[in-house]
């Protein structure tokens, strides 16, 4: 990035909350880009190298989950979903597709500023200090720590940051089972305000992208009445 900025880009068809967005992230450091529809934002999200996507779920022409698929097809970065439905199953779908947080309108702009800053920051560290590539399950399962990329079986798994630090949590402590509580202290962070089902959605999005039959897990194992632990066996 040239100018050393961030960039981030709001989505949203509500011109005025897009103003009260950009003109709060702008006053926090970060240079902003403003899409109304979801053509226009995935025309910058090609164009520009982002350090966050604010979201909004409800566009005039392509919805916000079909972005969100569309830019996960492609891309890690953080995405900030912004909806009115309060429904748990509504964001839990949000974040089943791709999304990394949510954020219900109406909204402080100051606390989607914290929550940004935040999302960048987990995205940007190495949650646990492993070498820069561990194997598991005879190079089945293959991380590089210094990339933030997991391979599964020769090609890449594209871990949300999310998904990769819940990975990587269980990964330092293959013996333990994490409870849903842990894993959001540990994993998501002691801003991350969302619903601990969440950390359900995640495994099993996890689960279907690292393992050959997620209803058979070997990576991703559930230990009924108490949480998770990581299975995997190390190769090197």
């Amino acid at each position: 990035m040239a100018n050393g900025l961030k960039k981030i880009l709001v989505v949203d068809d509500e011109l005025k909350i897009v103003e009260v967005i950009k003109s709060y992230l702008e006053h926090g450091g970060y240079e902003v880009y403003a899409a109304f529809d979801g053509k226009h934002a995935l025309e910058l999200f090609e164009r520009l190298e982002l350090s966050l996507v604010v979201l909004d779920l409800m566009l005039p022409d392509i919805t916000g989950e079909e972005v969100c698929r569309m830019i996960r097809k492609k891309s890690r970065v953080p995405i900030i979903m912004l909806t009115a439905k309060v429904e748990e199953e509504s964001v839990l779908r949000g974040l089943d597709i791709g999304a990394d947080d949510y954020v219900t309108k109406p909204f402080s702009p100051k606390q989607l500023v914290a929550r940004a800053a935040a999302i960048m920051r987990r995205s940007a560290e190495d949650p646990v200090p492993l070498s820069n590539t561990i194997s598991f399950n005879n190079d089945d399962l293959i991380i590089d720590s210094l990339k933030h990329e997991v391979i599964k079986n020769g090609s890449s798994a594209n871990l949300t940051p999310n998904e990769f630090r819940i990975l990587m949590t269980l990964i330092k402590y293959p013996r333990k089972t994490f409870t849903r509580s842990e894993l959001v202290d540990m994993a998501l962070g002691d801003d991350f305000e969302g619903f601990e089902r969440t950390v359900d959605t995640h495994v099993k999005n996890l689960r279907q992208k690292l393992e050959d039959d997620s209803k058979s897990p070997v990576y991703l194992l559930t230990v009924h009445g108490v949480g998770y632990r990581f299975g995997g066996e190390k190769t090197k």
